[in-house]
């Protein structure tokens, strides 16, 4: 049997280096090293080795940064109501017995109220009162209509339309005070023959006295033309009275030094234009609640379909504070769709129609009509719903308790 060799290393000329030379060298040099590091302090070791940890990982840095960002507090969400429908129509009421929605909100003396919609045996449609402390649960809901355009007899050959489920009356409201006025005013979409946008007010005392002491209404928008979703702002602009009247094709705003319509002049409005192609928003329908300032601009939600017309959706935009018709921000996505059986099963399923929104102890409260049936809420943190819309990130929709 051959004799092992061992393997010794060499030197650059050749030569084995001899081992009394080498080992003493090698304990030197390790013993030195573990010497200095006893000697450093504990923070510097500590600061060295992340120093060290981030140079070998600088992806895994960036990735755990990105998360964090997508977890702050850009993100948010939109939550519906568990207890949706907060308003149902009731059997025992003709007036409202078929439909109850579309409700047009104040907040006074810290209460939610609301002004609904309501459609009973005879097709009439006629506004409903309901008041709320916390803006989730009706307190109180009156059991006649507080408000109720009067409509012609129907004729032969006159054209009538049906709308929502009605063919004619009062639809639709939208309920503002300007400032500190002593006085509400109310638009709504008046069916009566054509579809027309009515006006009438009320003082402040007597709406939270329910006494309901309308003024006489009159009709804003001229005669022969279909319109609908004519908002107040709740401040005058530049010194004067505003009237948001069409979103599509762009933003109208119209001015006045005071709201005393005489029932001769009319604000003239275009609605529609080109859609908006690759939007979620394709067809711009119109203007949902009252406008409510912000710090940034004033936030708007409005109705709006993509290519699928049996879906109303909500979106959102900012508008200048000084001059609305400027858009600052608009919502790539829908804020608010019709996904829960109350908004998809009722005279018309698929619907959420936004018409009210308040803000109350720090929440964006918004009530909106589903299914042409009943009246729903869905809130948000107001500070964080207006920060994402103003950066561009889209509101996301969830649902969840209260």
């Amino acid at each position: 049997m051959p004799r092992r060799t061992s393997r010794k290393k060499t030197t650059a000329s050749g030569g084995v280096p001899p081992k009394a030379v080498i080992k003493p060298k090698r304990k030197k040099a390790v013993k030195k090293t573990i010497k200095t590091i006893k000697k450093r302090p504990k923070t510097a070791r500590l600061a060295s080795d992340k120093s060290r940890q981030a140079k070998k990982r600088p992806i895994k840095r960036v990735r755990t940064k990105a998360k964090a960002n997508a977890k702050g507090k850009g993100k948010i969400s939109l939550t519906k109501h568990r207890h949706n429908p907060i308003i149902a129509p009731k059997s025992g009421h003709d007036w409202e017995s078929w439909q109850t929605f579309n409700p047009g909100v104040i907040h006074l003396d810290n209460k939610v109220h609301a002004l609904y919609r309501s459609i009973g045996k005879d097709g009439l449609s006629r506004l409903g009162y309901a008041v709320s402390d916390n803006g989730l649960k009706v307190d109180e809901r009156l059991p006649l209509p507080v408000y109720e355009h009067k409509v012609q007899p129907k004729r032969p050959g006159v054209s009538w339309y049906a709308s929502g489920g009605s063919w004619g009356g009062a639809e639709d409201p939208r309920i503002v005070r300007v400032g500190e006025e002593n006085k509400l005013y109310m638009t709504y979409t008046v069916c009566d023959g054509d579809i027309r946008v009515g006006l009438t007010s009320i003082s402040v005392a007597d709406f939270l006295a329910k006494k309901w002491h309308w003024e006489e209404p009159v009709l804003i928008s001229p005669p022969g033309e279909v319109h609908k979703n004519w908002v107040i702002f709740p401040e005058k602009i530049n010194g004067k009275y505003a009237v948001l009247h069409s979103i599509n094709p762009e933003i109208s705003v119209a001015y006045f030094d005071n709201l005393d319509f005489d029932g001769k002049t009319f604000i003239q409005s275009v609605h529609g234009g080109k859609p908006r192609k690759g939007c979620w928003d394709n067809w711009v329908r119109g203007v949902g609640p009252v406008p409510i300032r912000t710090k940034y601009g004033w936030l708007v939600l409005y109705h709006a379909m993509d290519n699928d017309w049996s879906k109303y959706k909500v979106g959102a935009m900012l508008l200048d504070l000084t001059d609305p018709t400027k858009i600052l921000a608009r919502s790539g996505k829908p804020v608010l769709e019709p996904s829960e059986h109350y908004e998809n099963h009722g005279f018309k399923g698929g619907v959420v129609y936004a018409s009210g929104a308040v803000v109350k102890n720090g929440k964006l409260l918004v009530y909106y009509g589903g299914a042409d049936s009943c009246v729903c809420v869905a809130h948000a943190d107001f500070n964080k719903f207006v920060d994402a819309l103003r950066t561009h990130k889209e509101p996301q929709l969830k649902r969840g308790k209260v």
